[in-house]
């Protein structure tokens, strides 16, 4: 099995991907690439079996529905859909709120943080690749949304105050958990440049939330929450442990 992970920015200069190979005997990340275009991300996901994106696939209901309204001035339908009091619906998906009631974590919101320019490069790139051969699917494709973060906490790792040029320590210890935690995993040569870009080293974390949802190790929308995570997305978060993931 060969997963991919990207850990995706609005611009190629902050996007990282990284590439897992899995066999009988372990895991080993064969490529760990920064500065991806859309035409290294379209090639490597047509090369992997699953893949993991870090970036929202979609926007809340409520939010299309109110730039929907607006933009043709329908203004009865805008009250309407102003009556409820507070604006969550409009800036939360639903999966970011199933992700905050399971985790404790917020995602960063698709309407209105500048995640939306991410959002926007990840449904361009999922539409490019959609295709016999490649699920484009907004809830368990061939590529899912991965939200690291998430995935380190529910693993038991520190999954905050690794990032920027100033954490490089904290960085460096996060890999040796993770390396204990997973003695299956071998970095090889890659382990340098992830251990001084946290863009690189999110990258490998969502090739393995891609395995996890390659194994059915993470959670899904039940029946009820199903049509809504079509629309909006689903974000892939772990229900096993690390171990769970070692090749057997």
């Amino acid at each position: 099995m060969r997963t991919l992970g990207i850990d995706l920015a609005s611009q190629p200069e902050r996007t990282a991907m990284a590439t897992v190979e899995w066999s009988s005997t372990g895991a080993k990340v064969v490529d760990v690439r920064t500065t991806v275009t859309d035409v290294m991300i379209v090639d490597a996901l047509g090369t992997a079996d699953r893949a993991g994106i870090d970036g929202p696939f979609g926007w809340p209901d409520a939010f299309v529905d109110v730039v929907s309204a607006h933009h043709v001035y329908d203004s009865a339908r805008e009250n309407t859909l102003f009556t409820e009091p507070g604006v969550t619906r409009f800036v939360r998906r639903m999966t970011d709120e199933w992700v905050r009631a399971r985790t404790g974590l917020v995602p960063l919101s698709v309407s209105a943080d500048r995640i939306a320019y991410v959002a926007l490069r990840a449904v361009r790139l999922l539409a490019r690749v959609d295709g016999p051969a490649f699920d484009a699917g907004r809830v368990n494709g061939t590529a899912v949304e991965a939200y690291p973060a998430a995935a380190l906490k529910v693993w038991g790792l520190s999954h905050n105050k690794y990032k920027g040029k100033t954490n490089g320590e904290v960085l460096a210890r996060l890999i040796d958990e993770l390396c204990a935690l997973a003695p299956w995993l071998d970095f090889g040569p890659h382990r340098a440049l992830c251990t001084a870009s946290d863009d690189a080293f999110d990258a490998v974390i969502t090739a393995l939330i891609a395995r996890a949802a390659a194994l059915g190790m993470t959670e899904l929308p039940d029946a009820a929450q199903l049509p809504v995570a079509q629309r909006e997305g689903w974000i892939h978060v772990p229900n096993r442990s690390l171990s769970a993931l070692a090749p057997s």
